[in-house]
């Protein structure tokens, strides 16, 4: 323990010295150097698409919805290596919140733009679907796991409507697109490494071809991080290999790409707050609830309540031996733009993504009630009660004798799909269509194992290889989803340009259980994970956009569309996916919910302003920005409404609680202070409402079974707040620059009816990069030093946060401390 302070204490420092010389470098290249454009940051030589520009945040994107970017220079400046969606925290009505310092946490993080959570939102890399991004994904994966980050070009965000041709069955709320940067025309080598608090390094080689002759370059890429986690010993580890190969030519260009990855993701727990702690333990609310591992022996110390019992003073918050998340993904595309005559394009992209996981959770056998569970597959355990101390010694020795059993939750992706596009220019016409097909088969199935060293699973690194207890459930499905579209874009006059369309969304989905949850005979309504196919259909998903230059400078733009989410493909439980039709607990409530249900649907109505200026106003030089309002009406909202326990989920209780209007304005913009400094601001206003109230079943008022009314009308959609401010201040001098950045996020409330919530918190965080000159005879190109402060001024808070209840209890996870890292480029 005092080592790893010691080595803690020793990354902050160095990451400080060297924070200190960039400060002073700088200064003196202030002092000598003349004024010199601005330096490109992380670029290197093979940075050389058509997308480097020098602005912060770019809100000029031509289109007639809201559209804003972020660069793959300054997506590196946030952190080298974070994820691309931690960069577009910084875009308008985005919250992005994890509780480790670069973004990628999975179980943990927590994404909201404009009202509408992650599961609502679009996501693609390079136009091939990426699902929506949930932990415990059935249908995609998530964009760090999908492009490296130092591989990524552009994230842009289209908040509220996204693109007609968008492949996505949940983007009821927008999409967020990121592309993958060619490989250079000039043959070339960068080598990145990142040093800092934690333990933190994160090595990352890429190679480019440059131009072979005949229209043929490409690159190939390695990344290697292991990162401790601040509260535990627990490493973030994890390998990453990017390919992409580009071919040109006279009729079009040829693209291939590939991607595999692997990592291991140890997660603590959240921290349960009010009802959601047991009544003996309201006072132990730690500010995390990191795992015990690799403290064996320390895991069993921590059984004091008793055979396999977590100490009753600890409540829902005792800690866990271990737990992580298990990751390896595939994912390939081939795509050929082919242009057989001038003005028209057609384009033809074939994927295919396969994913094997799992998440591994090591946990007491007494909690949550497992007891029950294991008595139900093993009922000769059972001495008198399924609760008494001879029942659970039993259970102890079944599953190894440590107080633990170790529960996987196993994942399975397989889906090749075809995405086939045409683009047509026909005079004032610009005339757009396409179709996405994508056929998957995702599984998945709950298994629990003893604890024991021939079991392999003694870590949260390693996969579970021995015995197992039982199979508590097994899911597979077959989905069919089909989206069509088609829009035109009329010039109806040189500043005046109408787009028109409309999508279909299809989907065919089929689930059944060839394992299936076993229930104690005394059980009174047995759980029984249902069989069935649903089909969702929705053939005109309309959308008109008008956009208006008014002058060579402003534009006005205003759009209006309708979007769908289809139907959740899952199966089993109430945890992640509890959305799920499939998660229900009888065949008689999928039957009811597949007959009287419809998918959630909005209507999005947008309005905005964008401007751009170079002006001669003093210091300031010029400006561009964008204010839009936005007004949406969300139908047939779902809530699941059953007990939340994460270790072992009851099935899903689904309510449609009707509609939620949502109501917001964003404004963004940059001032440029000559060459050598920007300022950008984004304040967002935001106002998501239930519409009305929802009944959950019934209670007896004088002897009549009434229904029970829950009061969420008028009430804000939780965790979304009401005011948020992003600012990025950036200077640049010569070789040096630095900039220092704020992410403010409102009071979040984190029940249905708004009784509880969590304050807003303001992070800081600070860069400095000072680029050498290098002889032009050097075999070293380019070399260029970095350095990151994350949370600057050390805030504690909430990062990202759970709802479990209507009322009186909520879990959150902890904001990781200020971390310092140290980034070295060098290319050859």
């Amino acid at each position: 323990m005092q080592s790893t302070k010691i080595s803690n204490l020793q990354s902050r420092l160095w990451c400080g010295a060297a924070l200190a010389a960039l400060l002073v470098a700088g200064g003196a290249q202030a002092a000598t150097a003349p004024a010199a454009p601005a330096a490109a940051d992380a670029a290197t030589p093979a940075d050389t698409d058509s997308t480097n520009v020098e602005q912060i945040v770019i809100t000029g994107q031509r289109e007639t919805r809201s559209a804003v970017a972020m660069q793959s220079e300054q997506i590196q400046r946030v952190l080298p290596g974070a994820s691309p969606l931690k960069a577009i925290q910084f875009l308008p009505g985005v919250i992005y919140r994890t509780a480790d310092p670069w973004g990628n946490n999975e179980q943990n993080l927590s994404l909201f733009v404009h009202g509408f959570s992650t599961q609502q939102l679009g996501f693609t890399m390079d136009g091939v679907p990426l699902g929506d991004q949930a932990y415990g994904n059935y249908n995609g994966l998530s964009v760090s796991r999908a492009v490296t980050s130092e591989n990524v070009s552009r994230v842009t965000l289209s908040s509220g409507a996204g693109s007609l041709g968008v492949a996505s069955t949940s983007n009821l709320g927008g999409a967020i697109e990121t592309y993958s940067r060619d490989p250079s025309a000039q043959r070339g080598l960068n080598l990145r490494q990142t040093l800092g608090s934690y333990e933190a390094t994160r090595t990352f080689v890429r190679a480019d071809s440059g131009d072979l002759g005949n229209g043929w370059k490409g690159f190939i890429s390695y990344v290697y991080q292991d990162a401790k986690a601040w509260d535990f010993d627990g490493h973030q580890r994890g390998h990453q290999v990017n390919l992409k190969i580009v071919h040109d030519d006279d009729h079009g260009q040829l693209t291939f790409y590939a991607d595999w990855q692997m990592k291991v993701e140890p997660n603590e727990d959240a921290t349960a707050f009010g009802n959601q702690q047991t009544a003996a333990a309201q006072g132990f609310t730690p500010y995390s609830r990191p795992f015990i591992y690799p403290n064996l022996a320390g895991c069993t110390a921590n059984l004091t309540g008793g055979p396999g019992t977590p100490p009753p003073a600890q409540g829902n918050n005792f800690s866990n031996c271990f737990s992580a998340a298990q990751r390896e993904d595939i994912l390939s595309y081939v795509k050929y733009a082919w242009k057989p005559v001038p003005n028209f394009t057609w384009t033809n992209q074939a994927y295919y993504h396969y994913n094997f996981g799992r998440g591994i959770v090591s946990g007491p056998v007494n909690t949550a009630g497992l007891p029950g569970l294991f008595a139900t597959y093993y009922p000769n355990l059972v001495v008198g009660s399924t609760t008494s101390a001879a029942t659970l010694q039993n259970i102890v020795n079944l599953m190894g004798g440590s107080g633990y059993a170790v529960r996987t939750t196993e994942y399975r992706i397989n889906r090749p799909g075809l995405i086939s596009t045409a683009e047509w220019t026909l005079g004032d016409h610009q005339i757009k269509g396409g179709v996405w097909l994508e056929h998957n088969e995702p599984a998945q199935h709950r298994v629990w194992y003893p604890m024991t060293a021939e079991n392999n699973d003694l870590s949260p690194y390693d996969v579970p290889r021995g015995k197992k207890a039982f199979t508590q459930y097994y899911a597979t499905f077959f989905t069919n989803d089909v989206q069509l579209h088609l829009q035109d874009q009329w010039r109806i006059a040189p500043n005046l340009l109408l787009q028109a369309g409309f999508k279909s969304s299809l989907q065919n989905a089929t689930g059944k259980f060839p394992i299936n949850q076993q229930n104690l005979p005394t059980v009174a309504v047995p759980v029984h994970y249902p069989s069935g196919t649903i089909k969702s259909d929705k053939w005109f998903l309309p959308q008109v956009g008008v956009l208006w230059d008014v002058t060579p400078n402003e534009q006005i733009f205003v759009n209006v569309q309708q979007n769908m989410r289809q139907i959740i493909p899952y199966g089993a439980g109430s945890g992640f996916y509890g959305f799920s039709p499939w998660s229900l607990g009888t065949q008689a409530a999928f039957d009811l919910f597949k007959s009287t249900v419809k998918p959630e649907t909005s209507w999005t109505y947008e309005a905005g302003l964008r401007t751009r200026h170079d002006v001669n106003w003093g210091v300031i030089t010029g400006f561009d920005g964008q204010i839009n309002a936005y007004d949406v009406k969300f139908s047939n909202r779902l809530l699941n409404i059953a007990p939340y326990n994460f270790i072992n989920p009851a099935p899903a209780i689904l309510a449609n609680v009707g509609g939620v209007t949502t109501k917001g304005v964003d404004v963004a913009g940059t001032l440029k202070f000559g060459e050598h400094f920007q300022l950008y601001n984004a304040v967002s206003y935001n106002s998501s409402k239930y519409d009305q109230d929802y009944q959950s079943g019934t209670t007896l008022v004088n002897g009549v079974s009434t229904p029970v009314t829950v009061a969420t009308g008028g009430k804000y959609v939780p965790l979304t707040p009401k005011w948020m401010n992003k600012t990025i201040a950036r200077f640049n001098f010569g070789k040096f620059d630095a900039q220092i950045s704020g992410d403010y996020v409102g009071r979040r409330y984190v029940t249905y009816l708004n009784d509880l919530s969590v304050k807003g918190l303001m992070l800081v965080d600070l860069q400095a990069g000072y680029t050498f000159d290098m002889p032009a005879d050097s075999l070293v190109k380019g070399l260029r030093v970095t350095a990151n402060v994350t949370n600057l001024f050390d805030k504690k808070g909430v990062s990202s946060a759970g709802v479990t209840s209507n009322s009186g209890g909520y879990a959150a996870f902890p904001q990781p401390p200020r971390q310092g890292f140290v980034t070295l480029s060098a290319d050859f």
